[in-house]
């Protein structure tokens, strides 16, 4: 009797490296709550930001495609909103690739507070419960913080699965970024509110099988290249 034969082993996906880049400065930021509201655009810092952004990540890109078996960055993505698409603009063509929006990396829906200043939001009872049980709050006929922080991490993970053993550059927004982040690192989402991502700030995450590792949050000038897991 012939041997049976066995299967080969099934390999797990190779990790694949996101970088989460907050969107360039616009004129109201840290003045307004924007949410998704359409027509803002970046401001001449926004502009400069990432240019300066788009410069960094090209070196990564050159330094990973020069090392052995290497490759460069092979895909940019965009939330929908005007602000990320004009950041990911300039990543795109120093890449040479063109960019992608992704529904899911979109800014959360802050219902009927979309477009309020920021000075009369923090002076609302509800507010303090933004910022210390944000995942029992949801935004007045908008979204809640855990549909946001499910979404977002549902569009990645797609990325991901997409591009195996790949870089990748996802441009999208300060609170979907925290909870990404807040995701990865196994931190409830009540303390999310800690994290910092200023302005065109790069967060890399590196997925992998076994799960997602944090290799750097709110990044603003810092050596891209030396990004390896310990």
């Amino acid at each position: 009797m012939a041997p049976r034969k066995t299967s080969a082993k099934k390999q797990a996906p190779a990790p694949t490296l996101v970088l989460l880049v907050r969107h360039g400065r616009t004129p109201t930021t840290g003045k307004v709550l924007p949410g998704r509201a359409k027509g803002l655009h970046l401001g001449d810092e926004g502009i400069a930001q990432a240019q300066q952004a788009a410069d960094r990540i090209a070196a990564l890109s050159e330094v990973r495609a020069a090392k052995k078996g290497g490759a460069p960055i092979s895909a940019v993505y965009a939330s929908p909103m005007e602000r990320t698409k004009e950041t990911a603009a300039p990543i795109a063509k120093a890449l040479g690739v063109r960019t992608k929006v992704k529904r899911g990396l979109i800014e959360a829906d802050f219902g009927e507070w979309t477009g309020r200043n920021l000075s009369e939001l923090n002076k609302l009872p509800e507010w303090k419960q933004v910022q210390k049980y944000p995942s029992g709050f949801r935004f007045p006929g908008g979204e809640s913080f855990a549909e946001m922080q499910t979404r977002m991490v549902g569009a990645i993970n797609e990325l991901v699965a997409e591009h195996p053993g790949e870089t990748i550059v996802c441009t999208s927004h300060a609170d979907t970024i925290k909870a990404a982040v807040a995701a990865a690192m196994g931190t409830h989402l009540d303390l999310f509110q800690r994290i910092v991502v200023g302005p065109c700030s790069i967060t890399a995450i590196m997925y992998t099988f076994e799960g997602p590792m944090v290799l750097g949050v709110n990044s603003m000038g810092d050596d891209l290249t030396t990004l390896v897991p310990s």
